[in-house]
């Protein structure tokens, strides 16, 4: 209980920060996306200011065993491959395009109308079909 209770507060934290900071305007992330025309460097404080405490917070870790539970994480490989690049892409395209990506798209379910649902509609459609299609295109050309 004591586990779920701290993911609703760390959630709900999230979501106002992702609100607070303007994530889930998609103006607004769109408009630092353009950077040959009206170009908005704000959201660039927004992820200084989630990577630099992130990257303390997983130096702090080493060593260390979760408040509630389990084990952190074991970082991730460096290896760069087809499915990081291929995946990055796909990301990149999405937030272009729309405006948002999975974190602000959630957060933004109760007050940005329709638009809003049709995306996350999509994305949770992608997520059911990016296994297959990632198992038929491995079948294809196997990753080196």
């Amino acid at each position: 209980m004591q586990r779920l209770i701290l993911a609703f507060v760390a959630g709900g934290l999230f979501g106002t920060g992702l609100y607070v900071s303007g994530m889930t305007d998609t103006a607004k992330v769109q408009g630092w996306l353009d950077v040959f025309g009206n170009w908005d460097p704000t959201l660039a404080f927004v992820m200084g200011g989630a990577i630099v405490p992130m990257a303390l917070a997983w130096r702090m870790t080493q060593g260390r065993t979760p408040v509630v539970g389990g084990s952190f994480p074991a970082p991730s490989s460096p290896k760069l491959g087809r499915n990081l690049v291929l995946g990055s892409v796909l990301f990149g395209v999405g937030w272009g395009l729309a405006g948002l990506c999975p974190g602000p798209a959630i957060a933004s379910l109760s007050y940005g109308g329709w638009p809003h649902w049709v995306f996350f509609a999509a994305m949770i459609a992608g997520m059911a079909i990016a296994p297959k299609a990632r198992a038929q295109l491995d079948r294809a050309v196997p990753a080196e």
